[in-house]
């Protein structure tokens, strides 16, 4: 009997029981613009500032409307212009691009390896091109952190991390986001903890965060803020800053405030799954896993995997076959841009040269969500479904062949 997974790939879990009740205390209150509190009252937007700064080791946080508004507020508050070329992957998602574009930037883009992490090679090229790196750890994968920076410290490239898929990942014990100048993240749905939309910006750099404050909204109410700089770092700054509002609001940082206080249970309970499809998907024929570097603590909430050097068709074959038995794939090799997935020459508003080896390996990536809606059993019975739908495909390649 052929195996069948019912269940769904865009179901996540319920917000945590502690996070209704807080939002529910909102919603009773009314309060939800974060600078309208009561008298003494501190707005949860500020107390998630502060927890969330805490979480990853940071002096200043700002909670923001999404994580793409707070890469465009990074990349304002370090003075990028309008026709400044900034280095971003060539493997990522449109907000990433798309925040380099906003603001009428250029993105150069910078190839990708096998193992899926930004080419170093590549980037030391092209390191003298741009004086801002937007990096972006796509799909949870962390290059190394610790030769990256040093190819931008000697280039004198401010980093800015893109860390929507590595929100409690690593590098040597350094928490993804803190090794630049800037991290960002997202708290929409499919990410590490969820409200909906929205986003973190954080810093140890006092005329950074002051400006991302002023660029998101806040008047002149910034000292309410807690995890802000002190008010004399705004001195200058307030009269110069353009106000770009994007605040986040009470409701969604009543939400985020527990799961941000639960992040390592659920990041454990992600990679539980992830290794479990990872062993189940070892020795199939033609299909590569990628192995994570010792250095890296991996949030496991998607797996990749790559069909190196297959034919278009046969990956299609793939992704439909697995499609029939339930198991949703998306594929980053398609010429078109399809759903949430898309490469670096989809974007027309950026003009880049082809690149040959990054294109071979865009071209074989596979990639899965990994909700905390799946049970081990799931992951298992997936595995199972990917590996004979991969094999079959690759048994008429090799018939074909010989």
């Amino acid at each position: 009997m052929t195996e069948i997974f019912k269940g769904s790939f865009t179901q996540q879990e319920p917000i945590p029981e502690a996070g209704i009740e807080a939002a529910l205390t909102v919603l009773r209150h009314g309060r939800l613009h974060r600078y309208n509190t009561s008298a003494e009252e501190i707005s949860e937007t500020a107390l998630l500032e502060q927890e969330f700064a805490a979480a990853v080791g940071a002096k200043y946080c700002l909670a923001v409307a999404s994580g793409g508004y707070a890469m465009a507020t990074a990349l304002r508050a370090l003075g990028v212009q309008p026709g400044d070329p900034v280095l971003s992957n060539a493997f990522t998602l449109a907000p990433v691009p798309g925040a380099v574009a906003a603001l009428g930037a250029t993105p150069v883009f910078v190839g990708v390896t096998e193992a899926l992490t930004i080419d170093l090679d590549d980037l030391r090229a092209k390191a003298g091109q741009a004086k801002v790196l937007l990096l972006s750890h796509m799909r949870g994968h962390i290059c190394d952190m610790d030769a990256l920076m040093a190819i931008c410290d000697a280039a004198g490239i401010k980093v800015i991390e893109d860390c929507a898929h590595t929100m409690g990942a690593a590098w040597n014990g350094v928490p993804s986001g803190r090794h630049g100048l800037v991290g960002c993240y997202s708290c929409q749905t499919y990410k590490h903890v969820n409200s909906g939309e929205g986003g973190f910006l954080v810093t140890d750099d006092p005329e950074v965060a002051a400006r991302a404050v002023m660029l998101s909204g806040s008047y002149m109410l910034y000292e309410r803020h807690l995890a802000a700089p002190p008010k004399e770092a705004f001195a200058t700054i307030r009269y110069e800053t353009p106000n770009i509002s994007g605040r986040m609001d009470n409701l969604r940082a009543a939400i985020l405030r527990p799961q941000v206080a639960d992040l390592a249970t659920q990041c454990a309970r992600w990679n539980d799954r992830y290794h479990r499809l990872e062993a189940g998907l070892r020795g199939t024929p033609g299909l590569t896993v990628i192995d994570r570097p010792e250095e890296e603590t991996i949030v496991g909430s998607s797996i990749q995997f790559l069909l190196l050097d297959w034919a278009a068709d046969d990956v299609r074959r793939v992704l439909a076959r697995c499609a029939e038995r339930g198991v949703e794939l998306k594929w980053f090799g398609a010429p078109e841009p399809l759903g949430f997935t898309s490469r670096y020459d989809s974007w027309r508003y950026a003009e880049t040269p082809q690149m040959p080896d990054s294109d071979r390996v865009l071209a074989g990536i596979v990639d899965m969500r990994v909700p905390l809606t799946f049970s081990l059993e799931d992951c298992d019975l997936i595995a199972r479904i990917i590996r004979a739908e991969v094999g079959a495909v690759y048994q008429t390649q090799s018939t074909a062949a010989e």
